[in-house]
C-alpha cells in the first residue's frame, strides 16, 4: 500500500469514513488514525459515539486512555485489561458514567501497588447505570472497614458482579445485614446490592458463613459460582459444610451453581461435605440447570445418583477432582429425563470405558471433558463417535491410542471446534494423518497436542498440509518437535487463503525439545500475520526472545511455562464460541517501516548467539 492510496481514501466522504470506521475495533480505528488527518478527524468523532470500547491484548497508558475515552453517551460496553494505578477506577467513574458493562483486568496487582479506596468510590459513584461489573483483580487491596460503605453507592441497576479475588470476611461483610453506623440499635442497614441475579467469585476460602449470607441476602439470586484455592488447610470454621451446603437457595431462584476448591496452591479438598450434605442441597435444587463441584472427595456415587435423579432440567454438570465417583452413576441414566449437553469429569480416575457408553446416550452432547480420566481408552473413543454434535473433547492423559482416534474420523471430526488429547502418551504421527486426511470439510480451531512424546516434526508437517484453519495449536513438552514443524507452521495456508500462518494466533512450544534460534527467524513479521500468544523456551537465548518481542509489540511472549489463554476450567462453555478478534492487516502494514530496524535487531541477537555457542 503506498501514500497515494491514502490520498485517494483521504478524498472519500467523510460519513462513508465514518461508516466504514465504526465496523473496524478499536485497535483498527487508532491504526487508521495516525495515517492522514481525515481518518484522525473521523476517529476522533467516532470515538465520542462509540458503543463498544474493547482493548484487552494490550495494556494501554493512562494518558492513552485519556485520548480515547472522550465523553461519550453512547458507550454501553468498556473493557480494559490494564496494569498501573488504581487512578483508572476514578477516571472510568468520571468519563464512563452511562457505560452499563465493564471490565477490568489486572489493575495494579501486577506491580503490587495498592488502590486506594476513594478510586473504587469515584468509579462504583459515577457509573450509575451498570448492570454488568467484572473486576478481574485483588479487591482486598483495598482497605476492609471502608470496603463496604463504598459497594453502597453501587448501581442499582447492577445484576451480574464478577471478582477476581476477594477474602470470604470482605464478603460476609458487604452482604451481611448488620446494624449499620448512626442507626438506632432496632434499625438494619438495607441491602447492599440488591438487584444481582449472577455473583461469580474467587476467594481465599469457601466458608459456611459466606455462603449463608449469599444465599440469604441475595433473593434474586440465579447464578452462583464460588472458587477457592486455600494455601494452608482449612480449620472448619473456615470451610464448608453439611450445614453450608443446606443454606443454598433459600429464595428458591436457583438455576446454576459452581463451588470448586482449586489445587492451585495446595493438594485440598472439601473433606466436611459427604452424600448427606448433596442429599441436603438437591432437596432445594430440583430445578437447577447446572451443577459444577470441584473437590468434593468424599462424596460418592450415592451424593451424585441423587443430582441425577433430582434435578431433571439438568443439562450441564461438571465434577472435578470426584475421586469416588464411578461407573455406576450411570448405570440408569436412561430411565432420567435428562437431556445433557455439556459434561465435564476432569480428574475422576475410576471411570471407564462403560460409564462412556452410557453416557453418550444423551446424543445432543456438545461439550465433554473427560481431563485426566486415565482409565479411558479407545473402547470410549468408539462411543464417542456417534455424538455428532460435539464441539469441544478433551482427553488429556487418557489411555487412547491411533487406533481410537481413527472412530473420531467417520465421526464427530467434521463437528469439533476444540480437541485436546495433551498427554495422551500412545499417540504418534499417525493420528494426525488419521485426524486431517482431508476427507471432510473441518472446523476445528483449537489443538492441544502437548506433552506426546511421540509427536514429530512429520506429524506437524501432515497437519500444516491439511490446509485446517487452527487458531490456537499448543504442542508444549513435545521432545521431537523441531525448527522444521515452525517453518512448516509459518508456511501454512488454510483454504480461505488468508496469507501465511493464516490463522494462528496462539503457538505454545514451550520446552519442546528441537527449536532452536532458527525458528525465531520464522517467528519474526511477515509471518505469522495474527500471532498474539507465543510460549517458547527463555533459555534457547533470551536476547533473541526479548528481540522478538520489541519486532511485534503486539505479541505476548511467555518463557516460564506459564499458559497461555485463559482458564479452560472457567471458560469450558465458551471456549469453543470464541468470537476471535481479526488481527487488523493495516496494522501490520504500518509497522512495515520498522521491519528493517527489527529485523537488524533481532539478527544482532542472534549473530550474538552465534558468538556465544563458539
Amino acid at each position: 500500500m503506498g501514500s497515494w492510496r491514502v490520498e485517494r481514501l483521504d478524498q472519500l466522504p467523510t460519513a462513508l469514513l465514518a461508516t466504514v470506521m465504526t465496523k473496524l475495533d478499536i485497535s483498527s480505528i487508532c491504526s487508521l488514525a495516525v495515517t492522514c488527518k481525515a481518518f484522525n478527524s473521523c476517529a476522533s468523532h467516532i470515538l465520542s459515539f462509540l458503543p463498544n470500547f474493547h482493548i484487552l491484548d494490550i495494556s494501554p497508558s493512562m494518558e492513552l486512555i485519556k485520548s480515547l475515552l472522550p465523553p461519550n453517551s453512547h458507550l454501553q460496553s468498556l473493557k480494559l485489561d490494564c496494569d498501573f494505578s488504581g487512578k483508572l477506577l476514578s477516571e472510568i467513574g468520571s468519563r464512563c458514567k452511562d457505560v452499563r458493562s465493564l471490565y477490568l483486568g489486572s489493575v495494579a496487582e501486577k506491580r503490587g501497588r495498592a488502590i486506594h479506596i476513594s478510586d473504587l468510590e469515584e468509579l462504583l459513584g459515577g457509573c450509575t447505570q451498570l448492570e454488568e461489573l467484572n473486576l478481574m483483580f485483588d479487591l482486598s487491596l483495598f482497605l476492609r472497614h471502608n470496603f463496604a460503605r463504598v459497594w453502597a453507592l453501587a448501581s442499582k441497576k447492577l445484576t451480574s458482579l464478577e471478582i477476581g479475588y476477594i477474602s470470604s470476611v470482605m464478603v460476609t461483610e458487604l452482604l451481611s445485614p448488620n446494624v449499620g453506623p448512626h442507626q438506632y440499635p432496632n434499625q438494619i442497614r438495607p441491602s447492599i446490592l440488591p438487584a444481582i441475579q449472577k455473583l461469580s467469585l474467587a476467594v481465599d476460602y469457601i466458608t459456611d458463613t459466606m455462603v449463608g449470607t449469599i444465599s440469604k441476602g441475595l433473593a434474586l439470586l440465579t447464578h452462583l459460582e464460588l472458587r477457592d484455592a486455600p494455601l494452608i488447610e482449612p480449620r472448619v470454621t473456615f470451610d464448608l459444610t453439611n450445614s453450608g451446603l443446606q443454606q443454598i437457595n433459600q429464595h428458591g431462584r436457583l438455576k446454576h451453581l459452581s463451588l470448586v476448591r482449586s489445587q492451585e496452591f495446595l493438594s485440598t479438598y472439601f473433606k466436611r461435605v459427604n452424600d448427606l450434605g448433596i442429599l441436603l442441597m438437591a432437596d432445594k435444587c430440583a430445578n437447577m440447570e447446572s451443577i459444577c463441584l470441584g473437590g468434593f472427595c468424599r462424596v460418592t456415587d450415592t451424593g451424585f445418583k441423587t443430582i441425577l435423579h433430582s434435578c431433571s432440567s439438568l443439562y450441564k454438570l461438571k465434577v472435578c477432582h470426584g475421586s469416588q465417583l464411578t461407573d455406576l452413576v450411570f448405570h440408569d441414566i436412561a430411565a432420567t429425563s435428562l437431556s445433557l449437553t455439556h459434561v465435564s469429569f476432569r480428574w475422576c480416575n475410576l471411570l471407564t470405558n462403560h460409564a462412556i457408553k452410557s453416557l453418550v446416550r444423551n446424543t445432543h452432547l456438545k461439550v465433554l471433558d473427560l481431563r485426566g480420566c486415565k482409565n479411558l481408552g479407545d473402547e470410549a473413543l468408539a462411543a464417542i463417535g456417534s455424538l455428532c454434535e460435539l464441539k469441544m473433547l478433551q482427553l488429556d492423559n487418557s489411555d487412547i491410542s491411533d487406533v481410537g482416534i481413527a472412530y473420531l474420523q467417520h465421526g464427530i471430526i467434521s463437528s469439533l471446534v476444540s480437541l485436546s488429547v495433551r498427554g495422551c502418551k500412545k499417540l504418534t504421527d499417525k493420528c494426525i494423518s488419521v485426524l486431517f486426511d482431508g476427507s471432510s470439510k473441518l472446523e476445528l480451531q483449537e489443538l492441544d497436542l502437548s506433552n506426546l512424546p511421540n509427536l514429530s516434526d512429520n506429524g506437524v508437517l501432515a497437519l500444516a498440509k491439511s490446509r485446517v484453519p487452527i487458531s490456537e495449536l499448543r504442542m508444549r513438552q513435545c521432545p521431537l518437535i523441531g525448527d522444521t514443524s515452525i517453518m512448516a507452521l509459518a508456511s501454512m495456508q488454510a483454504d480461505d487463503d488468508r496469507g501465511h500462518g493464516s490463522n494462528l494466533r496462539l503457538l505454545d512450544l514451550y520446552n519442546c525439545g528441537g527449536i532452536t534460534q532458527l525458528s525465531f527467524r520464522w517467528l519474526k513479521k511477515p509471518y505469522f500475520p495474527r500471532l498474539r500468544w507465543l510460549g517458547v523456551t527463555g533459555s534457547v537465548n533470551r536476547d533473541i526472545v526479548d528481540a522478538l518481542a520489541r519486532n511485534r509489540p503486539f505479541l505476548h511472549v511467555a518463557c516460564h511455562g506459564e499458559e497461555l489463554g485463559t482458564d479452560p476450567w472457567n471458560n469450558i462453555d465458551s471456549s469453543y464460541m470464541h468470537d476471535y478478534e481479526e488481527l487488523d492487516e493495516l496494522e501490520q502494514w504500518l509497522q512495515e517501516g520498522e521491519w528493517e530496524s527489527d529485523d537488524e535487531e533481532m539478527e544482532d541477537a542472534e549473530d550474538d548467539a552465534d558468538v556465544v555457542v563458539e
